[in-house]
């Protein structure tokens, strides 16, 4: 049987860095009014002794837990499927990481989920939340607002029940469609359908908002509503070639739908780009330079929207050495967009 060491405690800390316990706390549990030296004897020692804090212990002391939740409200089967999400993870991620803040992963399945996650956050175990993919009817900004959590949004949120205020991270989701669908008319395409993404979230929305600041009014045959898988794409497409056989050019609202609506072209015998050019969005170069042609698409930096997200949120949490300088309530952030141009446009 092998004896375990015991775990170093703070006193310890204390007795190698020559200083009281309380002084020890302080500089652990990073409080201010230690003087420099004290503080790098200080972290020398917990180097040393190879001390962790005891969590529990610390945020008694802090009222902090330095962890995050990252709500995504959708199943897992679409969460793990789309990399779209994997790349704003990636991005909260890092940021968290960066700054000692662990991340606390919560999906939802259904209804019951959503009152499972609100009575989660309003039991104090975490210090903020990261909300992305919000659909217009869930209930979850409003079980997160009764919680009292600090929280930043990913999306422009699409309530209009008096909860103003809101900090969001988006992307120009209007512009960058509108962007798109001028290449394709610049291109001589005159029969542009959209498929688009779930009408009840607000990116979905944006976009097809877009798409008729250039198109106007057209066809409502051209305009086919989906779901952001590449299922749905195919589905979206088949339509399409069964209401209007003569389309020439397809705005998609993703990436993933665009995959779809292209290999339907391929299977019926149409040429891309030469007899429907086909644009996409979200530019997941996974996604987009494996289709069959490279997929033109507006780019959106999805893993830059999940850092600014948790930068946000770090923020109105008052951490230190997060945008130091800056004061005052964090302001909401829309990135541009871009259109990369590949063969498929």
């Amino acid at each position: 049987m092998t004896d375990t060491a015991p775990r170093p405690t703070l006193e310890a800390v204390a007795a190698r860095a020559g200083v009281s316990r309380a002084t020890a706390s302080r500089v652990v549990n990073g409080g201010d009014g230690v003087r420099e030296p004290l503080v790098a004897r200080v972290r020398r020692a917990v180097e040393e002794l190879g001390y962790v804090p005891n969590q529990a212990a610390r945020s008694l002391v802090t009222k902090r837990h330095d962890a995050v939740a990252v709500v995504i409200a959708e199943p897992e089967t679409r969460v793990f499927a789309d990399p779209f999400f994997a790349l704003q993870l990636r991005g909260i991620s890092k940021e968290l990481t960066a700054h000692d803040n662990q991340l606390v992963l919560l999906l939802t399945e259904g209804r019951d989920d959503h009152a499972r996650v609100g009575r989660y956050l309003a039991g104090g175990h975490v210090d903020g939340a990261l909300v992305f993919s919000l659909h217009l009817d869930d209930p979850l900004p409003g079980l997160i607002h009764h919680a009292g959590v600090p929280t930043v949004f990913g999306g422009r949120p699409g309530w209009s029940d008096g909860r103003g205020g809101a900090v969001y991270v988006d992307s120009d989701n209007r512009g960058g469609a509108r962007e798109a669908v001028r290449h394709l008319a610049a291109l001589g395409r005159t029969r542009i359908a959209h498929i688009t993404g779930p009408l009840d979230q607000t990116s979905a929305a944006d976009r097809l908002d877009g798409f008729r600041d250039v198109m106007g009014d057209i066809d409502p045959g051209l305009v086919v509503e989906s779901d952001f898988t590449p299922a749905g794409g195919e589905r979206a497409m088949r339509r399409l070639l069964e209401r209007h056989p003569d389309v020439d050019a397809v705005f998609a609202a993703n990436d993933l739908t665009a995959a779809g609506a292209l290999r339907v072209l391929r299977e019926r015998g149409r040429r891309v780009p030469e007899d429907v050019a086909v644009i996409g969005f979200d530019d997941m170069v996974a996604v987009a330079e494996q289709t069959d042609p490279p997929l033109t698409t507006v780019r959106q930096d999805i893993e830059e929207m999940g850092r600014l997200m948790a930068r946000l949120l770090l923020r109105r949490l008052g951490n230190k050495g997060v945008e130091a300088g800056r004061t005052g309530t964090p302001s909401s952030v829309v990135l541009p967009t871009t259109l990369v141009r590949r063969a498929s446009a």
